[in-house]
């Protein structure tokens, strides 16, 4: 059996199933910061912590909703190895995303995922569709909730 074959098979056993719970990570102002600068949105509910504390619901500032997003490839490195004969993954993109809830300055989110589909698109590909939780630790409201869709690149199945 090709190696895309088996991990098809095996794949197809673990949907809805949660396939992996990422470690936690702060996101703090350095970082809020950081990302600001490198997208150039200084908004300042994300970069004045004094005027956020005074003018807003939150406390303090609060992370961009791409940053918690951008985080999401970081959590899948936690969960996520290469199966046998797979050369390379690639980001496919999302169904569906919410932001259900704002990411405070000093948070500390995770992700989880659970493996909702699996197909073969060609003889080198396997698009998995993941639901992905990004949680905010002691909140009952996650960050966000996507269906995120990967490609499994394996080797060429004549070789």
């Amino acid at each position: 059996m090709a190696a895309i074959d088996d991990a098809l098979a095996k794949s197809q056993a673990l949907v809805g199933t949660e396939v992996g719970v990422s470690r936690w990570i702060t996101v703090d102002q350095a970082m809020i910061d950081a990302f600001a600068d490198i997208t150039h949105d200084t908004q300042w509910i994300h970069v004045d912590p004094e005027r956020a504390a005074a003018e807003t619901p939150f406390g303090g500032t609060i992370a961009h909703g791409f940053l918690t997003l951008s985080l999401a490839s970081r959590f899948a490195y936690d969960c996520f190895s290469m199966m046998p004969g797979q050369v390379m993954g690639i980001n496919y993109g999302f169904n569906k995303l919410r932001f259900l809830s704002p990411v405070r300055a000093g948070s500390r989110l995770r992700g989880r995922f659970v493996l909702a589909d699996v197909k073969k698109r060609n003889p080198t590909e396997l698009l998995r569709e993941n639901n992905l939780t990004i949680e905010i630790q002691g909140q009952d409201t996650p960050a966000l909730v996507a269906q995120w869709l990967g490609l499994a690149v394996f080797g060429d199945p004549e070789g």
